[in-house]
């Protein structure tokens, strides 16, 4: 049904307002010219009267979807009792009763001795604060991340993130099935990717000195979706354990049950020196915390602050989301929806040579599409050799990445009111994040209108 033509108005105006006025840097706005107005659970209402099923959440914040009722009454609550928004870092009511929620929920190895310290606003300042811990605890000053990761938008965590160019930082490869950078997947490659960081630590010519901490993402987002193998995440923990290098968990996007566990690092059952959190802890509105074990607690007073690290409307708002989702086991309700429709999105890959890949965990989900008339990347196909290797590549190589198709399938979403993100090498990964609130008949919708819209994009850029 067309929107009235007052509505139709009102939404270019803002839309063309926007472009004039607001920076180059802007994304979403971008890929999705829509003017949300209204908003509750999966459904967006745009302003010329259009509804979306919203599965960007906020990139993920939004863990019980828009204006869930516990979120609301729990920010008005603190509106009504006149306690003060704005506190800097002193002790209230509101804090006491968002880190008592937290801590309950951490893993027992990490909670049993944790110190939390509240950041700036954002993921990203979190990730600094993480940074600039370890460098301190340590008197080291090297990081190891790893390829592929996305750490936040500041300048130390650009650095640790997979697009920078600095030397600072050390690079390992991130295991992966599809694009194993050994051309091998599976367990093999994990092993390989392991056996290669504990050469790069134990080796003396190998140009990288004691690092003063290692930070990954036991699901790498923006990277494209990547799960973190268990085994290999043990593999990590023994392997900075044993060299007495603090590991950092950057939890941002994967935290509060999004990945089928409350945090996803239980899955490997791995407890970390450090967690960085931010995203859905907030309940939609923005905050950020680093948590850590006690003995990396040798900051003196000041070393790390915030003018907005003491934000009471969040910090009452992201103890309800916590309790709300470990109340009503949200986190094994996104297991088992996630591997549904994982099982489901692997069954129309069969119909489409398009996907490349589907992957995920729990409500964290991607799928990279590629060009299937293509032939292999030139850079996997392999000069035959003289003898048999000894661990031979697999048959199936990867085809390129297809940016275009998905970006056609992105608007195709859109079209059908379906919002979705990209991400990935190339943003060649269509990714979903729907609020762990999604019920059976919402995601049934989700995954129609994707299949729908995918099978028209693929039609018209793959003739």
């Amino acid at each position: 049904m067309a929107a009235p033509a007052a509505q139709t108005t009102a939404h270019e105006g803002i839309l063309r307002r926007q472009a004039a006025r607001e920076s180059a840097a802007r994304t979403y706005a971008r890929a999705l010219p829509i003017v949300p107005v209204r908003a509750r659970g999966l459904t967006i209402e745009g302003a010329d009267g259009r509804r979306y099923l919203d599965c960007l959440s906020g990139a993920g914040t939004l863990a019980l979807g828009h204006n869930h009722p516990v979120v609301l009454e729990a920010i008005r609550k603190v509106l009504d009792s006149g306690a003060p928004l704005h506190v800097l870092d002193l002790a209230t009511p509101v804090k006491d009763a968002f880190t008592t929620e937290l801590f309950r929920t951490l893993p027992p190895g990490l909670a049993d001795r944790a110190r939390i310290q509240f950041c700036g606003p954002a993921g990203t300042d979190a990730v600094e604060a993480a940074l600039k811990l370890v460098r301190a605890a340590t008197g080291r000053d090297g990081l190891l991340a790893f390829t592929g990761a996305y750490h936040g938008m500041t300048a130390g965590a650009l650095e640790a993130s997979g697009g920078a160019s600095t030397v600072r930082v050390g690079r390992l490869p991130y295991p992966q099935d599809y694009r194993c950078p050994f051309g091998l997947g599976g367990a093999r490659g994990a092993e390989l990717s392991a056996r290669w960081t504990e050469n790069l630590l134990d080796d003396t010519k190998s140009g990288v000195p004691a690092p003063a901490g290692m930070i990954l993402e036991p699901v790498q987002g923006e990277g494209g979706v990547y799960p973190a193998p268990d085994a290999w995440l043990r593999r990590m923990r023994e392997i900075t354990a044993a060299r007495g290098i603090p590991l950092i968990a950057d939890e941002v996007q994967t935290g509060v049950g999004r990945t089928g566990a409350f945090w996803a690092v239980e899955h490997s059952g791995i407890v970390p020196d450090v967690m960085v959190l931010s995203k859905a802890i907030g309940g939609s509105l923005p905050l950020a915390v680093v948590v850590y074990r006690d003995d990396l607690d040798v900051w003196p007073p000041g070393a790390h602050a915030g003018t907005f690290r003491g934000n009471q409307l969040a910090m009452a708002a992201g103890a309800a989301t916590l309790a709300y989702v470990r109340e009503n086991g949200l986190a094994e309700r996104a297991a088992t929806l996630g591997a549904r429709m994982l099982t489901q999105l692997r069954s129309l890959a069969t119909h489409h040579p398009c996907i490349g890949e589907v992957r995920g965990r729990g409500l964290m989900i991607g799928v990279e599409l590629v060009d299937p008339n293509a032939g292999p990347e030139p850079a996997t196909e392999r000069e035959p050799e003289p003898e048999p290797a000894l661990d031979p590549l697999p048959t199936a190589q990867p085809r390129p990445p297809a940016p275009e198709l998905a970006a056609a399938v992105q608007r195709e979403c859109l079209r059908r009111g379906l919002i979705v993100e990209l991400g990935g090498r190339h943003s060649s990964v269509v990714r979903l994040l729907p609020p762990l609130t999604l019920t059976d008949e919402q995601a049934a919708a989700v995954l129609d209108r994707l299949a729908d819209a995918l099978a028209t994009a693929a039609r018209a850029h793959l003739r």
